[in-house]
């Protein structure tokens, strides 16, 4: 309830223009709190409905905000933001405050997380046809990896795989954190220098396949075991993208990458079933703009952010072996590539067809 002020009364003696005067003032300032209460209301009535129509939605990913995990939730989060005139939001929670990959891949699809950015090795937990991506060799250059993360036609495949073979949860778009890298106390200079060796791994049957024939043992543990398995020697060498061997500090322990480029370090946007089917058509089409946005300029800025780490941690003393004599690499997984296709399914034999037709 709103306090109106008393109406101001003259002295009895003034003269009677004294009174009409006073009265007219009185009018006035009514008047005057009238439009100022009037004005709030509007005000109110503009504002009130907006901010209670706003809502929140979840946003994980394992790595740290600063890594091109970060990067993707900003662009995804800017746009939908944008689109829906402030009524959907992101709240984001990084460094694997949801859980890591695995956990949270199954809690997007039991609705606990509405959107999620995870590996698509680790994708292959769900979906092993997922492990296409991980094919050594198969994308031939930074340039040509943002290409293939921009195409529509493998985005459509990608999603076709997924919508088949995954209950619960979509695959919206496609993201990078780069290429990947071999790192350690060791320069790795040729095929050669990594027999013997055991290296961490993602969980997935190419993995598991290829580094064999290059004569190393794999080893499976979670992301966030790595920094002291390096440390204690539970494993010689890891392997990853240069942004996040700096971001979780792995060269404290392994001061040595060797520029390897095996593989691409691709990402996947998702999204909960439950969320998906509870949205009207012009915001799906809204979250679907957004992560179409993240595969446009995500990888570009994600590969910047390569770039820019591997020279701070230059400056910090990290050794780069920048001279790897790929051949034995590449000679050693070129044959592994249709062979595990195949095996994985027509997904990822498709899949991998329409990569090599990226240039």
């Amino acid at each position: 309830m709103v306090t109106l002020p008393p109406p101001i009364a003259g002295p009895a003696q003034h003269a009677p223009e004294n009174r009409a005067t006073a009265g007219g003032f009185a009018m006035r300032s009514w008047f005057l709190v009238v439009i100022a209460i009037g004005a709030a209301i509007g005000t109110l009535a503009l504002q009130g409905p907006a901010a209670a129509q706003t809502r929140h939605f979840s946003f994980g990913y394992d790595q740290p905000r600063t890594t091109g995990f970060g990067v993707a939730a900003d662009i995804f989060s800017a746009s939908l933001g944008k689109s829906s005139k402030g009524t959907m939001a992101i709240d984001q929670f990084p460094g694997a405050q949801l859980g890591q990959e695995p956990q949270a891949l199954q809690k997007i699809r039991t609705g606990d997380i509405d959107f999620l950015v995870t590996s698509t090795a680790n994708a292959a937990t769900l979906s092993p046809q997922s492990g296409v991506m991980s094919l050594h060799y198969i994308f031939t250059s930074e340039a040509q990896l943002a290409n293939v993360l921009a195409d529509p036609a493998v985005i459509a495949a990608m999603r076709a795989m997924f919508d088949e073979t995954v209950t619960g949860a979509h695959v919206l778009g496609l993201a990078t954190l780069g290429l990947r890298d071999l790192y350690g106390k060791k320069e790795i200079r040729r095929l050669e220098d990594l027999k013997g060796l055991k290296i961490r791994v993602q969980a997935t049957a190419t993995e598991d396949a290829i580094f064999p024939g290059y004569g190393a043992q794999t080893v499976h543990m979670p992301f966030g075991s790595v920094y002291t398995s390096l440390q204690t020697g539970v494993v010689d060498m890891a392997e990853n993208g240069v942004n996040v061997y700096m971001a979780n500090k792995h060269y404290e322990t392994a001061p040595i990458m060797s520029m390897t480029q095996h593989e691409a370090n691709n990402s996947l946007v998702w999204v909960s079933d439950k969320l998906w089917s509870s949205l009207t058509e012009e915001q799906r089409g809204w979250v679907q703009a957004a992560a179409d946005e993240v595969s446009r300029t995500q990888p570009a800025r994600a590969l910047t952010l390569e770039a820019e780490s591997q020279a701070r941690l230059t400056k910090l003393g990290v050794k780069f072996v920048t001279d790897v004599d790929k051949s034995g690499f590449i000679n050693a997984a070129t044959p592994f590539q249709d062979r595990l296709a195949g095996e994985l399914g027509p997904h990822a034999v498709k899949i991998l067809a329409l990569i090599r037709a990226v240039k």
